[in-house]
């Protein structure tokens, strides 16, 4: 399994039973890249060494260091490797804090099937290669994205045409690490006699660089100049010469089919550069435009221009074409950020609309809930409903993830439950979670998402509440009226404590088949539940601000046993976000109130 480049993937196995570790390196060695650790302490000594490696099998049951923890250790250092837990058997508890805290991929229970474990190595490679892929674009779209902002930002403080042609060169060819570069203006499709040019910093002090040293012969490049003036297409010229090699690259600036002006860079050192229809190498000898020439010396420390630097600075000259009308600009950059704004709005209405803004009144029973996205849009979700006879279904879920992605898997979640709970008879939680699981298991494990969720169905008639938790936070119940009275009593302190409802269970989208259990618990009036996502307890801790602490449950508890009248919501979450000036995820919260 290689990597794109031929080179292959690395591999690591851990386990502290050598047999296995022999067998794993036996299966794994032709396709990849395979290291051994019998330790997850040796495991992390060997990562120290040989660097991020693309697919880790661990196995759970290790002394000093389980598998969850080795893995646990493993994910902010290498946020990219792919994670695979052996396990002989199958605890609920620990699967959630595998992938959890471990962020493992897929597990596996021993014994297993050479095919299967080979499948599933398989899976995890061309996860691990898309990922790169991924990253790799991002880097290069965060890369253009600077480069484009810095030549703006530096275009905006020039003062005239020519400072903005100079600015232009100049950061082109220093940030794509060009030895030379020249920039020369067209009027009227006419180069003309100005040029603005830039030199390397390091090539100032060649003393072979004057052009009286170059050799006899060689000719200049203005043709081709004139033919990238003349067809509009960059155009790619790669020399060999044994003692001096270059690679020279000329693209023009267009701005609405007009070419406005031509960027020539030069690089010199021993290397070739493979080009696609779009570039045509010119075999033309050296010349002089940039100060190329047949004479510098080479420099072994640069690397050549690849066709993504090809066309990131096809890219960013289009761009610096494009400033040289500002006016333009700055009207269509405008407008695309006002069209971007409004349809992120509508999106935030509908998704908005999508949670119930109302729900029918039952006697005895006060519900509250909030959702506030972290973006526009975003996972987390909530859901009161009332069947017709009298039960009433209350849920707070979390889909992995941020923005737009999430909030669509938030919309079929949603749509998915509604349809779950209209069902005609009696319905138990942990069935509605396990129907939801193989509704959506399909898309979910295909887009590598999941979602946790707290479910709980209330019957006012005998005040049972029973529920149910997918990998969710646990829900909290306590008696809000003995806060009161406790509150209002000479001591003026609160000595109850909350009851977390701990039913286990593992997240929608992991496994084909949903593994939970449901539990049970009596409400009395006076008695509330409330459940929250995790924005609301990973937030900072307003009186912790100073260290970064996070709210967690103890500090959830701390904000709630301060309302000394009727349980508001609203001033709890304002309680969380006055101080929180910049929210990282989606908040939501809910409660049921037995009056």
């Amino acid at each position: 399994m290689s990597q794109g480049s031929g080179r292959k993937l690395k591999l690591m196995v851990v386990d502290d039973e050598h047999d296995n570790l022999d067998l794993l390196y036996r299966t794994f060695r032709r396709e990849f890249q395979v290291h051994r650790a019998d330790s997850g302490i040796k495991a992390l000594e060997v990562l120290e060494q040989q660097g991020e490696m693309a697919i880790i099998i661990s196995d759970q049951r290790m002394p000093e260091m389980n598998g969850t923890e080795f893995l646990e250790k493993t994910v902010e250092q290498f946020p990219d490797t792919i994670r695979i837990l052996l396990t002989g058997y199958t605890d609920v508890e620990d699967l959630v804090d595998a992938i959890n805290a471990g962020k493992v991929f897929k597990y596996i229970v021993k014994p297993w099937t050479p095919t299967d474990l080979k499948a599933v190595v398989e899976q995890a490679a061309e996860t691990y290669n898309v990922i790169k892929k991924r990253t790799n674009e991002l880097g290069r779209s965060l890369r253009r994205e600077s480069l484009m902002n810095g030549v703006m930002s530096a275009l905006r403080e020039s003062l005239d045409y020519g400072s903005m042609l100079q600015t232009i060169v100049e950061t082109i060819g220093s940030n794509f690490d060009a030895s030379y570069a020249q920039l020369r203006p067209v009027e009227e499709n006419n180069l003309t006699q100005e040029d603005f040019s830039y030199q390397a910093p390091d090539e100032e002090a060649n003393p072979n660089q004057n052009s009286t040293s170059r050799p006899q012969g060689v000719k200049s490049s203005n043709d081709l100049v004139q033919e990238v003036l003349e067809t509009g297409q960059t155009k790619v010229r790669d020399s060999q010469d044994e003692k001096n090699p270059y690679q020279q690259l000329i693209v023009p600036l267009t701005y609405q089919k007009d070419v406005l002006a031509i960027l020539s860079l030069c690089q010199y050192g021993d290397f070739s550069v493979e080009t696609g229809s779009t570039h045509p190498v010119v075999s033309h000898p050296a010349h002089n435009m940039g100060g190329c020439s047949g004479n510098e010396s080479p420099r072994a420390d640069r690397s050549p221009w690849e066709k993504e630097d090809i066309q990131l600075i096809e890219n960013l000259v289009g761009q610096a074409a494009l400033a040289l009308s500002q006016a333009k600009l700055y009207k269509r950059a405008t407008e695309l950020a006002q069209q971007l704004r409004l349809e992120l709005e509508v999106a935030r209405k509908v998704q908005m609309g999508l949670l119930r803004q109302s729900w029918p009144e039952i006697e005895g029973v006060k519900v509250q809930a909030c959702c506030y996205p972290a973006r526009e849009v975003g996972g987390d979700f909530f859901e009161v409903y009332v069947q017709p006879q009298g039960d009433l279904w209350v849920a707070v879920g979390d889909v992995s993830g941020k923005g737009v992605p999430a909030a669509l898997f938030m919309a079929s979640a949603i749509s998915v439950l509604r349809r779950e709970l209209s069902q005609e008879g009696s319905l138990e939680p942990d069935v509605v979670m396990g129907n939801l699981n193989s509704s959506l298991i399909e898309d979910l494990a295909s887009n590598n998402r999941f979602i946790t969720m707290a479910l709980a169905r209330y019957r006012p008639s005998t005040g049972d509440l029973v529920y149910t938790s997918a990998g969710h936070v646990y829900p909290i119940v306590w008696s809000h009226k003995t806060v009161i009275e406790q509150l209002a009593s000479p001591k003026g302190k609160v000595t109850i404590e909350p009851n977390l409802l701990k039913a286990r269970g593992i997240p929608v989208g992991i496994l084909p088949v949903w593994k939970g259990k449901p539990g049970q618990v009596q409400l009395h009036p006076g008695d509330v539940l409330l459940l929250i996502s995790d924005g609301i307890t990973e937030a900072k801790d307003p009186e912790h601000l100073d260290d970064g602490r996070m709210l967690n449950e103890d500090g959830l508890w701390r904000l709630l046993t301060k309302q000394d009248g009727p349980l508001s919501l609203t001033t709890l979450l304002d309680d969380i976000r006055a101080d929180n000036t910049i929210q990282e995820d989606d908040q939501t919260i809910l409660s049921l109130e037995v009056l």
